[in-house]
């Protein structure tokens, strides 16, 4: 089970986190589970500004009011955003942009996980268009802003895509691109939150080739107890067994939450670009599928005359 959770680790966020001071960072998902726990352990090390991505303003305004407790000189900007609309995207986007001139790390964390079948606003199956095509919308209109910043000297510039092994529930052959505007209700929802994971790690991979002065990482974070199951309504059975297994076998929230705090900060000769690591730190070889450049490539020009179509 060690690929779920990972062994023994080393990294302590308090002490070997460094001094943040003048970075901004975005992190959507913030305001609940893996996302706020990040927030919060990046918050101690005086970043400039932490923006919080997340769908619901009131849950936002609540997290940050608890973060604060702990830190109480946090600088925490509530950012309203619902990856499964391409218009709630471009509006957080354009936000962002109007009030920042630099932007050091992007943190790609919010997710939905075992859905039942749908579409997102735009028109792509629910998993896929929110872990997949949201974050990539995101980080595309962001992109220019992070080139920016790392054309500064001795800028640090990094994307952190959240992942997980599930990617290898992908269905057989990898992604199914003619299907993606359909609900895919002839796979399962695993093998649907499959696809949009394997997307996840083609995305890094394909950012890393073409962007290299900027530090493109894909992670899986173990198997970490957070409410991500909660909308597991698509399969009752299967709910209940993970339910079940992941009171026994996950880890706790900030234990989860170490692979992505160090992709997003430790020391840069040991993070790898285009790398896929899981828990702890490990750079993992993945299946033969995860290492496809052949589709690694598909989905990026699939991707861009999507993105194309949408006026982006």
């Amino acid at each position: 089970m060690s690929f779920l959770f990972g062994t023994g680790h080393s990294f302590d966020p308090e002490k070997d986190i460094p001094d943040l001071s003048g970075k901004i960072i975005l992190v959507t998902g913030g305001n609940s589970g893996l996302g706020k726990e990040c927030i919060k352990q990046l918050a101690k090390h005086n970043p400039k500004k932490i923006y919080m991505g997340a769908r619901s303003i009131n849950k936002a305004r609540e997290a940050i009011l608890d973060i604060k407790k702990e830190v109480p000189s946090a600088e925490i900007v509530l950012l309203e955003m619902d990856l499964a609309s391409f218009s709630s995207i471009s509006v957080a986007a354009d936000a962002f942009l109007s009030e920042n001139d630099h932007l050091d790390i992007l943190i790609n964390n919010a997710g939905v996980f075992a859905s039942p079948p749908g579409l997102t606003k735009d028109g792509y199956e629910i998993q896929f268009g929110t872990n997949y095509m949201g974050s990539a919308l995101l980080t595309r209109l962001l992109l220019p802003l992070l080139e920016k910043t790392a054309r500064i000297p001795k800028k640090d510039v990094r994307i952190v895509n959240i992942s997980s092994e599930i990617y290898r529930s992908a269905p057989k052959g990898g992604l199914l691109l003619s299907q993606v505007k359909t609900p895919l209700t002839k796979i399962s929802t695993m093998a649907r939150y499959g696809q949009s994971k394997l997307a996840n790690i083609y995305f890094t991979q394909s950012y890393a080739k073409r962007y290299p002065n900027i530090k493109s990482i894909a992670l899986h974070p173990g198997l970490v107890r957070t409410s991500i199951g909660d909308g597991m309504t698509a399969n009752p059975i299967f709910s209940f067994i993970f339910n079940q297994f992941n009171r026994v076998a996950a880890v706790d929230i900030p234990t989860g939450t170490l692979n992505q705090l160090w992709a997003s900060t430790a020391d840069p000769t040991k993070v790898k670009s285009g790398a896929y690591y899981t828990p702890f730190f490990k750079e993992a070889n993945g299946t033969a599928i995860m290492r496809d450049s052949g589709k690694a490539e598909e989905l990026w020009q699939w991707t861009d005359r999507e993105f194309r179509e949408h006026g982006f």
